[in-house]
């Protein structure tokens, strides 16, 4: 909802319903379940929506990843009892796997195997996967890792990493709407590049001009503007989001003052 917002794609959305109208531009929104949606971009008539690239990859359906959206990352991977003590994953080979990731799973196992006849039992289960162990349905699962705390809570840790993933935008390769796509990636990467930058600006005393134009060498170019007391100069210029702290610092290190930061709601860089 947030992305929707900071690209102005506006609509009033019945609690009831799935699908709402945008009010200034000439799309249809649909609200689906994001295992679900791969498929109705690939294959029914959506034209566009955001998934995950792990749904992606585990339904092998055909969909153009526009933008990846720098959210919602994780990675999947195989995990095991930390008390087995097991690192090398081919010492699964012929175990009971428990996974959401079926396709995803047997993949990797084949390849990890070099062929299709590894023994290995795949178990498909939809929810508390990271249980299956401590349970006794599994020997080892695979399953999504974000900070992995659940994955400890459970006596799990990771044996193999299997794949990253992030949500993406993603395209109907076959649309005939290419034109309104492109209007559309354009204003969500503007916003994903706004998330990834701060703008800041400051007052330097003019003969520290290019140490601090060091600093803050900005996207293009910073923009530097005389003032009335012609030994000090006002800069502005785009920073890096993680790094604005440090830079702050540095620039009053170097003399600079009225040092402020300003997020960004949406760009064209």
């Amino acid at each position: 909802m947030e992305l929707l917002k900071a690209c102005d794609i506006k609509f009033c959305r019945n609690p009831r319903l799935d699908v709402t109208s945008c009010t200034n531009l000439p799309i249809d929104l649909v609200f689906l379940p994001a295992a679900d949606i791969a498929a109705y971009v690939a294959e029914g008539n959506v034209d566009m929506g955001i998934t995950g690239q792990d749904i992606i990859e585990e339904t092998g359906l055909v969909v153009e990843q526009l933008l990846n959206l720098n959210i919602g990352r994780c990675k999947v991977c195989v995990q095991v009892p930390k008390t087995d003590g097991i690192t090398n994953p081919s010492l699964l080979l012929g175990k009971r796997i428990v996974t959401s990731f079926p396709n995803i799973t047997k993949r990797y196992f084949d390849k990890l195997a070099g062929s299709d006849n590894h023994g290995t039992s795949i178990r498909v289960v939809h929810g508390s996967v990271e249980a299956a162990c401590s349970l006794g349905l599994g020997d080892a699962v695979v399953d999504l890792v974000e900070t992995g705390e659940t994955m400890r809570a459970a006596g799990l840790e990771v044996c193999s990493e299997i794949m990253t993933s992030e949500s993406v935008l993603i395209a109907n390769p076959h649309s005939n709407l290419k034109e309104l796509i492109t209007y559309i990636k354009k204003r969500v990467q503007g916003y994903v590049r706004a998330t990834m930058y701060c703008y800041v600006a400051y007052n330097a005393p003019r003969d520290r001009l290019s140490e601090v134009l060091s600093i803050t060498p900005g996207h293009t170019s910073p923009t530097v503007s005389t003032l009335e007391d012609s030994s000090w100069v006002a800069v502005s210029a785009l920073v890096k989001r993680p790094d604005v702290h440090i830079i702050m610092d540095r620039l009053e290190a170097a003399g600079a003052v009225d040092v402020l930061v300003f997020n960004l709601s949406n760009t064209r860089l």
